[in-house]
């Protein structure tokens, strides 16, 4: 089978990150978490909503609506109107924090960790936003959250450290959320980068954007290297599948992230589509806001 890559409409991000795919209308949405936006392709038809702050990541609700990790916490956010309203505020350990990267379980709460800036202080720590809009913290020690996603049974919360340069996971209860203790599964090193942005296919595969070297790596749980994909720019963020048969790997990438990741190639921060991949994602699972006003 033949791979092929496009370039997904025309906006290029700072920092994008967070694709999601909506099965409901066949919509992408993304962020670029520094220009404060949640960006969303339907068709050909785009449309984009401001965040009050830089925005770490988003799910997609029941009720139309999205979850925002931002700053000081979780957010909700009215397509309708534009508007956002704190859901839950989250006490960060530390100065210059703010949440990051995050994905709803399987039972459909969502799961995000925060990082800290300017330093690598491992202030951070993994949050639970159960759906009557309460905050349950989960484990701390992290530095920068990345590579958040659930195994397909849901009883593995898979996520890293990127300054660790590991992914690394904790046994999830379903019925409650309650963790294990962390274990490392893998290094993302030999490969030339740290882990970013993750999601697992059909089969349990974990999809890595390594960031550093400009690739998506597929891998194993135990680290089994499966695939590498090369991305036609040097700094590619998070991946995701859509498309009408979730068989279509959508892949944010950086053009500026306000530190030390900067591209000048015509194509840095634009989304891809790698096609004929012979794989085939889950639906995102929608996060239920029925008891939020």
């Amino acid at each position: 089978m033949t791979t092929t890559i496009e370039i997904v409409g025309t906006t290029r991000d700072r920092l994008g990150e967070c694709p999601l795919w909506d099965v409901r209308d066949q919509s992408l949405y993304w962020i670029d978490s520094k220009a404060r936006l949640v960006r969303r392709l339907q068709g050909s038809d785009y449309r984009e909503w401001n965040t009050p702050s830089d925005v770490g990541s988003i799910a997609l609700t029941q009720g139309g609506r999205l979850v925002l990790s931002l700053e000081d916490g979780f957010h909700l956010l009215d397509l309708g109107t534009g508007s956002t309203r704190q859901l839950a505020e989250v006490q960060h350990k530390g100065p210059s924090m703010r949440m990051n990267d995050g994905r709803t379980d399987r039972q459909g709460r969502f799961v995000a960790g925060s990082l800290v800036m300017g330093r690598h202080d491992t202030d951070g720590a993994y949050y639970r936003l159960d759906t009557d809009g309460s905050v349950t913290k989960l484990f701390d020690g992290i530095a920068l959250a990345n590579a958040t996603c659930f195994s397909p049974d849901g009883r593995t919360l898979y996520h890293a450290d990127s300054f660790s340069d590991t992914v690394s996971c904790v046994d999830y209860d379903p019925a409650t959320g309650a963790v294990g203790p962390r274990r490392a599964l893998f290094n993302t090193r030999p490969h030339g980068s740290a882990p970013d942005g993750t999601t697992v296919d059909a089969d349990g595969n974990l999809w890595v954007a390594l960031v550093q070297a400009g690739k998506v790596g597929c891998f194993r749980p135990d680290g089994t290297l499966v695939q590498l994909l090369d991305v036609p720019t040097p700094y590619p963020t998070c991946p995701c599948f859509g498309g009408e048969n979730l068989d279509v790997l959508y892949v944010t990438s950086i053009s500026n992230s306000g530190n030390l990741l900067r591209s000048e190639h015509p194509d840095a921060g634009a989304v891809f589509a790698f096609h004929g991949l012979g794989v085939r994602g889950l639906p995102e699972v929608l996060f239920d806001d029925s008891r939020l006003a």
